[in-house]
């Protein structure tokens, strides 16, 4: 169903149908991530190359973690000048890792992922009380910004499915956040990442930018109601949707693989 055979060819019924995923995935990415697990297998069925439906979700995707970092900001539950370091060695992992997987096969990872992912929502599952508060933080911050910024920046570029749990997974675990706090840190690295994804991208010229435009606005709308959400609701919602976004992360590349 190859409808987009131009940046300025598109299917009006599906441009309309993918602005509601884009709109719907925001609003869950805001919340938990895995906002890709519905707008990239949509544009696959739009038509797109799997590398231009890559490209183009980065451009999207980019819109909502902005929107979903400018509203926990505007909230104060995430301070960008204190994490400096998390973002200038996240935006260089995943640099990195948007060039390693042009080098080298990245399926291995589709084996290991589901399991990590799994054992992330048992965690949250049957830990009931964690990232309800504030709890000891274990490394200093310049420690979680080589280990967590990099590393998990380094992850998104390479491979991507995940990344927003292990965001959230990090800042709870190795700076004892309450996960409404640690989802708006979550945004700020992850939209970090996708920018550096994105630069990339561009210059290899596979985005559809009229496209990824317009799924961009959907983005907005759905980030800026799904952080409202999380904010009023806290980890009462988070903790169920990190559980059910980790479980079908899982599924999806088990499918695949």
């Amino acid at each position: 169903m190859d409808v987009f055979t131009s940046l300025n060819s598109i299917d009006l019924h599906l441009f309309i149908i993918l602005f509601a995923v884009a709109t719907l995935a925001g609003g869950i990415d805001a919340i938990a991530g895995g906002g890709g697990l519905l707008t990239i297998p949509a544009l696959l069925w739009a038509g797109l190359p799997p590398l231009q439906a890559l490209a183009t979700n980065k451009l999207q995707a980019s819109f909502g973690s902005f929107t979903a970092t400018y509203t926990y900001t505007r909230q104060g539950l995430i301070n960008p000048s204190e994490h400096c370091l998390a973002i200038a060695l996240t935006f260089i992992g995943a640099a990195c890792g948007a060039w390693v997987v042009q080098q080298i096969d990245s399926s291995f990872l589709a084996k290991l992922i589901p399991l990590l992912m799994m054992g992330f929502a048992l965690y949250f599952m049957f830990a009931p009380k964690l990232g309800d508060e504030e709890r000891h933080q274990r490394i200093g911050k310049n420690m979680f910004a080589a280990m967590a910024g990099f590393g998990i920046g380094f992850y998104d570029g390479f491979f991507g499915p995940g990344t927003g749990t292990f965001f959230v997974i990090a800042f709870v675990t190795l700076l004892g956040y309450s996960l409404p706090r640690a989802t708006g840190g979550t945004k700020l690295l992850n939209f970090t990442s996708n920018i550096a994804s994105l630069i990339l991208f561009s210059l290899s010229g596979h985005i559809l930018w009229l496209l990824g435009l317009g799924m961009g606005l959907g983005q907005i709308i759905g980030s800026y109601l799904g952080s409202k959400l999380a904010i009023k609701h806290g980890s009462r919602l988070i903790r169920p949707l990190l559980v059910i976004v980790s479980l079908l992360v899982s599924l999806r590349l088990l499918l695949q693989t």
